[in-house]
């Protein structure tokens, strides 16, 4: 099975980073962001042509370039919206 990319995700679901791939000052980049293993991540929306990737970590609402979004590696877990 491949492994599923923040890229990859759908609107509206959670989901949970299992990998941040990446070297050096880039990988200490996104997780200075607040996007480290096991951070739960909600997808609030993605641009038409997939760049950038709007989601939630933290309560704090976050855009993601599609270069960034590719090195996350994430699984998705069943949660309702708390809406």
């Amino acid at each position: 099975m491949d492994s599923k990319t923040l890229r990859d995700a759908e609107v509206g679901k959670y989901y949970v980073v299992k990998k941040i791939n990446g070297r050096g000052p880039l990988k200490r980049r996104i997780m200075d962001m607040g996007i480290t293993k096991n951070s739960e991540i909600y997808i609030t929306k993605v641009a038409p042509l997939g760049d950038p990737v709007q989601i939630n970590i933290r309560n704090y609402e976050m855009s993601i370039r599609r270069e960034d979004a590719e090195l996350i590696e994430i699984e998705e877990i069943k949660k309702e919206a708390n809406k």
